[in-house]
């Protein structure tokens, strides 16, 4: 089993989920944080099925994750 960092961020309408380190596009989404957690894995489990357990495989995996703020001008 491989263990992969979820990204999982809170919005007015709702949770956005998504992966680090897989290659290629996944999003899990949900009214609450659970909801997007497990929709997010079984979009994992989907992708895998799909593309092969090849894009599991990262040459340099996610060891940390940090979250950041800066202001951009408009």
């Amino acid at each position: 089993m491989k263990s992969l960092k979820i990204l999982i961020e809170k919005h007015a309408d709702g949770y956005v989920a998504y992966p680090l380190g897989l290659k290629g596009v996944v999003v899990g989404a949900g009214d609450s944080y659970e909801e997007a957690l497990a929709d997010v894995k079984s979009a994992i489990r989907f992708h895998v099925e799909t593309f092969g357990a090849e894009v599991l495989e990262d040459e340099s995996p996610v060891l940390e994750a940090f979250v950041a703020e800066t202001g951009v001008a408009a």
